[in-house]
This record gives C-alpha cells, structure tokens and sequence, in this order.
C-alpha cells in the first residue's frame, strides 16, 4: 500500500508539475505576445514620427534656400563656342532641371522671344518663321494676351510654344510665394481659358530670380528657361541698326544656343529671315524647347 501511495503521489507530482509547466508555458508566451504588440507598436510610432519630420525638414529646406536676386548674365565668346553662364547660375539651373543652353555636341539651336507688348512686329515674325519652318516660344504676359488674344492663338495654331512671362513682370524675389503663385497661375488660368492650352514653361521677369523663387515654380509645375545668347535689342532708342545685330547674333551662335529675342525690336523683324538662313547654312537646326536636349 505504502508502494501504491508512494506511485499516486509521484504520478500526481508529476502531473502537477507538467500543469505548472503548460502554465509556465502559457504565460511565457502571454508575455512574448505584449513584448511583440509593444515593439510593433513603437515601431509604428517610429515610423510616424520619421515621416512627419522628413516632411517637416522638406519645408524647412524650402524655407532657408537662397533669395538672394540674381540678375542672368553670361559671358558670350564670339567664336561659336558656348558662353561661360557662370558657375551659380550653372548650380541653379541644373539643380532644377531649368533650360539655358543645350548640348555643347550637337549643333542644336532653340528660338525664343519675350513679348510684354506689341509694338507691330509679331504677325511679321510669325510670317518669317512660317516661311522658314521654324518653331519658337514666346514668353507673353498678362497684358499682352488681354490686348493681343488672335496674335496668341495664331501663335498657337502655328505650332509655337507659349511660355509664361507673369501676369505684371515683376521681379519674382521681391514677392511673396503667394504673390508669385497670383502673377504665374493667374496668367496660366487665363491661358488654359481662352485657349485650351497649358503652359509650362516660365522666364523669369527681367531675367532676376533667385533659388527660392526657381524651385517655387517648380513646385507650380514650370520649367524656368534663360538664354545663352541675347543682346541689346530690346531698347526701342537703339533700333536701326541691323547690321550690328546681324553681326551679335550670327557670331554668337553655339551649339545648344537659347536664343532670346525681344518682339519690340524693328531691328530683329527687320533681319530674323536673313539670319536663320544664315545660321541653317553654318549646319544649325532650329528645335522646340519640347524637343530640347542637355
């Protein structure tokens, strides 16, 4: 009997022994569960607060990048080599994936013109390069399509490319984001209304902007374009004189060259057909902003 006792004791020490183990088990693995929830839940906690300040540190770089106004200048050779654009300008530009001048290998030039007024030229240049199969931009503001609205359709129709030039031209530093986003969607509105059409190229007002105003339009959905060539041409005191600007533009013509020419000048109406045979015969193609290469 002694024996029998001595066996049912074991057996239920046994059993006891294994239930406390279940128990044991049961509650290590309670605790391995909450140790998971808790992990899963810093991590996701974690991955929160990483979002928001990787969101945050995006509008704080936006916020410190540069205003400083910088007025587009380059330094032309008159050799058909490239001109040195400077190396901030470059930085910018780049940076942004902005257009000033294209392939240095490729004897690819591009034909753009600023348009804040009409002083009488436009339909003639439209001619000259109809005749010559020449595609251009034209870079219009606010006033211009108010006062010029069949010139601007006819500009589209004829296959050109209409780029913004802001509502008022004003220098795009001295505004606020909110005033930029005003003088460069209003225009892009009133563009879309009148015509179907949606632009998406800008240049800068005055040539003048800074890395703040660069990237703000960026975010607007435009593409900033500069020049690698221009000259003194805009100045209505100081037409009549074609030869000299037959002999700028001519001699300044590179590879990648972003040709800027200003629609108030009698003397660019008076000499665009001579030159762009000229400069098709020196082995250059005229090509769109929208064919443009780097």
């Amino acid at each position: 009997m002694k024996n029998v006792g001595a066996i049912l004791i074991a057996c239920t020490s046994k059993k006891l022994l294994k239930k406390r183990g279940v128990i044991q088990m049961i509650k290590n693995k309670n605790i391995i569960y909450k140790a998971l929830s808790i992990l899963f839940v810093l991590i996701f906690a974690f991955a929160v607060i990483k979002t928001k300040d990787e969101k945050s540190s995006v509008v704080t770089n936006a916020e410190i990048l540069s205003n400083i106004k910088i007025g587009w200048g380059i330094r032309r050779n008159d050799n058909h080599e490239q001109p040195d654009l400077g190396a901030n300008n470059k930085r910018i530009l780049e940076k942004y994936e902005g257009i000033c001048m294209g392939n240095a290998s490729k004897p690819y030039v591009y034909l753009t013109f600023d348009e804040g007024y009409e002083a009488g030229y436009t339909e003639k240049f439209l001619e000259v390069l109809k005749k010559n199969e020449v595609s251009a931009t034209f870079f219009i503001t606010a006033h211009y399509v108010n006062t010029q609205p069949e010139l601007v359709k006819k500009m589209i129709d004829n296959g050109h490319i209409i780029g913004n030039h802001t509502v008022n031209h004003k220098s795009m530093p001295d505004l606020t984001d909110e005033q930029i986003k005003s003088e460069v969607m209003n225009l892009h509105t009133t563009i879309y209304e009148k015509y179907g059409y949606e632009m998406k190229y800008i240049r800068p007002p005055k040539g003048e902007y800074s890395e703040r105003t660069v990237n703000f339009t960026n975010t607007l959905g435009y593409k900033t374009v500069m020049w690698s060539f221009a000259y003194d041409d805009w100045d209505e005191k100081k037409q009549g004189r074609e030869e000299y600007a037959k002999e700028k533009i001519l001699k300044n013509i590179h590879n990648g060259a972003v040709i800027l020419l200003h629609g108030n000048s009698k003397d660019n109406v008076n000499v665009l057909d001579y030159c762009i045979k000229e400069i098709k015969k020196m082995g250059y193609e005229f090509k769109s902003l929208d064919e443009f290469e780097r």
